[in-house]
């Protein structure tokens, strides 16, 4: 079948997870949307059984990115496929050198909403990854990816300070409320990675919307997070590679290899106290660069070993993360991207790893 091919009939019978509290009996994809009303053409419909979630997303995802920078077409094709087979069908691509928008005619690939290309402090970020710029360029340079983008921006908000040795803050306070000022008034959100402590209170009280990692959030900064509605986007897998880092530098950089080492040992802790705080949490993997793609069921699991309920940890790649970046989950009429399970996720959130089935756009992939 060609990717503009009609798709044929599905029914989908089981247990379907419309929503955290909403569980309906089955239901049905025609022409690629999802209706739960019988539709014509039913008796030749193909059938799938089992436990239904919409789509899962990826909130932190780099399609095009690799080891060393932009990856070729062909390289971010295997990217996305990891992503769709593990049953990620929405991703928010936080930053790419890449430009990925070719995938979009691709009905076979996910979905993806865009942040443009990371925009860093000069000589402060992983090289060909970001756009490295001084203070005063920030405000043009984060108009012009709002313009590129999907909606976000991406900035590296802290990064290692060869001469402090150490993680410090990027941006001065007023060029960063400029800078999101701007996004804003072009109607694109801001995110920013965010390791260490020192950019978070400048960053959430110049409108932030989303911050990335967020290791560093204290006693401080999760009330000034939760009553600014900054959410997070822990990316647990991805911490788990500190310590590792830490090794690698420690004879250069000892303050910044033990500094590392706590953001580690706490990472559990600071997750849930985001949680309890009422921080909006949400998953991604920041597969690309060195992660492999198609982690997000060994996230969804972290964030439950960190101590948020199974149930919002499903949310936070589900139904809440879709709602969060507007994208609809398994209403009437959306776009039928689904996955289907043996078993109940709500139960245990590793039958994530194991997928039945991946359906996107009415077409059962693999």
């Amino acid at each position: 079948m060609s990717d503009h091919e009609v798709a044929p009939v599905l029914r989908i019978r089981g247990r379907v997870l419309v929503g955290p509290d909403e569980v309906r009996d089955g239901l049905w994809a025609v022409d690629g949307r999802i209706t739960y009303e019988r539709p014509p053409g039913a008796d030749d419909a193909v059938t799938l059984t089992g436990w239904v979630l919409p789509g899962l997303v990826d909130a932190h995802c780099h399609v095009g990115l690799g080891h060393d920078g932009p990856v070729d077409a062909a390289t971010s094709e295997e990217q996305a496929l990891a992503d769709r087979e593990a049953g990620t069908l929405l991703i928010r691509d936080a930053g790419s050198p890449s430009d990925t928008r070719w995938t979009d005619e691709r009905e076979d690939l996910p979905k993806i909403i865009r942040a443009g290309r990371h925009i860093a402090r000069t000589r402060r970020y992983i090289r060909n990854f970001a756009h490295e710029i001084e203070p005063g360029d920030l405000v043009a340079y984060v108009a012009r990816e709002a313009r590129r983008g999907d909606g976000w921006v991406k900035l590296v908000g802290d990064w290692i300070d060869r001469d402090a040795g150490d993680l410090t803050a990027c941006w001065p306070r007023g060029e960063v409320e400029a800078a999101i000022k701007e996004a804003h008034r072009l109607g694109a959100r801001v995110t920013a990675h965010c390791f260490a402590e020192d950019a978070l209170r400048d960053l959430a009280e110049a409108g932030i919307d989303c911050v990335e990692h967020a290791t560093g959030l204290t006693e401080d900064t999760v009330p000034l997070f939760a009553e600014r509605g900054v959410a997070i986007v822990p990316t647990l897998v991805n911490i788990a590679t500190f310590p590792g880092l830490a090794a690698a530098g420690e004879a250069k950089f000892p303050r910044w290899s033990a500094h590392m080492r706590q953001l580690h040992a706490n990472r559990y802790d600071t997750v849930r106290a985001a949680y309890d705080a009422g921080i909006p949490v949400f998953t991604g993997t920041d597969a690309g660069g060195s992660l492999a793609h198609g982690l997000i069921a060994a996230e969804v699991a972290e964030l439950v070993k960190a101590g948020i309920p199974a149930l919002d940890a499903l949310s936070a790649t589900a139904w809440g993360a879709r709602r969060w970046l507007g994208r609809p989950a398994l209403e009437e009429g959306a776009p039928a991207d689904l996955v289907v399970y043996d078993e109940d996720p709500r139960a245990d959130v590793r039958v994530l790893a194991s997928p039945r089935r991946v359906v996107l756009n009415g077409r059962v992939t693999g």
